[in-house]
């Protein structure tokens, strides 16, 4: 099985054109018929070619929209006839797997920490008027800043995959249907809550609240059972609140026992899944907030956007025995018989901001202990922006690439990952440090992955520019978008 990152390729004039392999991305480099536009991910542009006099295939951008993370997928939409059956099969061939995860939780604590500090600042000035009532410029549709930053962001590398490659269809994962409501307008009330779904709504919202494994074991990839927290022969109820999954062995040792006799011996377990029982399922209700939002943002672009629910992604990666993983979910949304070249390392894009409007840090009691920087540059080089530093000497000497972090000295630290670890090395002179790529509010890294188990398919993470770095012709005469 392949397992490279296609390489996106534009045309001298920037236009997009095919992926291509990383194999012929640095025989175009070395032959000089390509120049580097960007680095992660990786953008090279052809100097003797045309987008007019070239052909295309059918790509298609499948998402699959989360509260923390959102699976992206580029893959390019084959017929495939079976030579058996002779019928026409829809394949899915990936060229590229993303991650991207949203920072909406430090946005949420960001707005509350600032309104926290105003209040106490309005409490001290008497003369101000109090602020409340004010809120009625709030349209319909509204959403929160980190609800909206969630749809900002998918959107953005929509665009910038929309500009990097053909793209000639959107395919995005949606609520499932009600086909209860469908087939019988007229459901209402306990016929609504038993129909052909009964149960297994519970079942899946019960999975995703306790981490598909066992509450009292921590047991994966085994049968669970729905089981009662407190048992129904001793006052119970049949609550999502009071259910819980458990192992056939756990759930018979606990049998009509109470939580808190059954886990007599282990206290730190019976707080955990006392505080978790009472836990909202607060993921869920983000994405069913701006899972509209996003899908007209896709429908604004113009391009063919197909809906597909979230138990058809299920059915699909189920039954082409695919790994769970927010990325291979994405590949998996939408109608199709097979998924190709799936087996690959899958590119996270963390959302990491461009810096802070406020200069001033403060303590926990709202006092200044800090200041940061009144310059956003030092020597040409900002916060978050991909340098390579080759220092020739000292107990430093050797290669560092990985972001940057500037002081006012010009003595900077550089932080990579290495073996599946955030390495920070201190004090690089400027002087030894090149930028190879401008912070655009998004740090990257390669998951490689194994793609045998769900385990393996959450693999350790790599510089993602480290093996791009490797590519001839990045000297110092070669243009790039940076």
């Amino acid at each position: 099985m392949e397992s490279y990152v296609a390489v996106f390729v534009l045309d001298h004039q920037g236009k997009a054109l095919m992926p291509c392999t990383e194999k012929r991305a640095r025989l175009l480099l070395a032959r000089g018929r390509a120049r580097v536009h960007r680095l992660v991910p990786m953008v090279i542009r052809l100097t003797d070619r045309a987008a007019d006099t070239c052909a295309f295939q059918p790509l298609r951008l499948k998402l699959d929209p989360g509260s923390k993370t959102t699976g992206l997928a580029l893959v390019r939409d084959a017929q495939v006839i079976d030579q058996q059956s002779g019928e026409v099969q829809t394949t899915a061939v990936a060229l590229n797997l993303m991650e991207l995860i949203h920072r909406g939780k430090q946005i949420s604590e960001a707005l509350t920490a600032r309104r926290q500090m105003r209040r106490r600042r309005r409490s001290q000035l008497r003369y101000r008027a109090p602020r409340f009532l004010n809120r009625g410029n709030k349209k319909s549709g509204w959403l929160a800043p980190s609800l909206q930053h969630r749809v900002d962001t998918c959107m953005a590398w929509v665009r910038r995959i929309q500009r990097w490659a053909p793209v000639s269809a959107l395919s995005s994962e949606l609520v499932r249907f009600d086909m209860q409501a469908l087939q019988n307008p007229e459901i209402s009330g306990v016929e609504y809550q038993q129909g052909t779904l009964f149960g297994y709504e519970l079942r899946e919202y019960l999975l995703e609240k306790w981490g598909r494994q066992c509450a009292y074991c921590d047991a994966k990839d085994v049968p669970l059972q729905i089981e009662h927290i407190q048992p129904k022969a001793q006052g119970g109820s049949n609550r999502a609140a009071n259910l819980t999954l458990a192992c056939a062995c756990c759930n018979q040792k606990k049998a009509a026992r109470s939580i808190e006799d059954f886990l007599a011996k282990d206290k730190k377990r019976l707080v955990k899944i006392l505080a978790d029982a009472r836990k909202p399922l607060r993921d869920a209700a983000a994405v069913n907030a701006t899972r509209w939002a996003l899908a007209n943002s896709l429908k604004a672009t113009g391009l063919p956007v197909e809906l597909a629910s979230g138990g058809q992604t299920k059915f699909n990666r189920c039954m082409l025995g695919i790994p769970k993983t927010h990325a291979l979910d994405a590949a998996c949304v939408g109608k199709m018989q097979a998924i190709e070249n799936w087996q690959r390392p899958t590119l996270t894009l963390k959302a990491t901001g461009r810096g802070s409007y406020q200069r001033t840090r403060l303590d926990k009691f709202g006092f200044p202990r800090g200041y940061l920087l009144r310059i956003k540059r030092v020597h040409g080089f900002g916060t978050g922006d991909m340098v390579r530093a080759e220092v020739p000497s000292g107990r430093k000497a050797g290669t560092h690439v990985g972001r940057v972090a500037i002081r006012a000295s010009g003595s900077f630290n550089i932080q990579s990952y290495q073996d599946g670890k955030s390495v920070v090395v201190q004090g690089i002179s400027h002087k030894h440090c090149r930028v190879v790529q401008r912070a655009d509010g998004y740090g990257y890294f390669f998951n490689r992955a194994d793609n045998t188990g769900r385990e393996q398919a959450r693999p350790q993470a790599r510089n993602a520019a480290r093996s791009a770095l490797c590519l001839p012709g990045m000297n110092a005469e070669v243009s790039r978008a940076i």
